[in-house]
């Protein structure tokens, strides 16, 4: 299974809040579809640089998920009939960076005696 990120940008017309109801719906797709939420992250709602479909805010959350290849066209397929669920990119996540390696000292070449 891959890790993968998906950012959400749900309808928040009118909407003080979006429901956790929704966040949660959208968890339940992505287990129903094989995967599993491992991160959630409520990014808040965000104005847009210029009004789309008449909309001028949206509420971001991002989810980090492991899922198999094929459960990405279902998520896709889902995503498109739900009105509450505004605009959705599904990506690989980007591999973890490797452990760092502590810094050496430099030496002067100087023996103290």
């Amino acid at each position: 299974m891959k890790t993968y990120e998906g950012l959400f940008i749900l309808d928040a017309a009118g909407k003080e809040e979006v429901s956790k109801e929704l966040v949660d719906k959208i968890q339940k797709n992505i287990e129903h579809a094989g995967g599993r939420v491992d991160k959630v992250q409520r990014m808040g709602a965000r104005q847009f640089a210029r009004d789309t479909n008449k909309r001028s805010s949206g509420f971001y959350v991002n989810f980090v998920f492991n899922a198999p290849p094929t459960a990405i066209a279902e998520l896709d397929a889902k995503f498109h009939l739900d009105p509450e669920v505004f605009r959705w990119q599904l990506s690989v996540a980007p591999p973890e960076p490797p452990p760092r390696k502590p810094r050496r000292i430099p030496t002067t070449g100087v023996v103290e005696k």
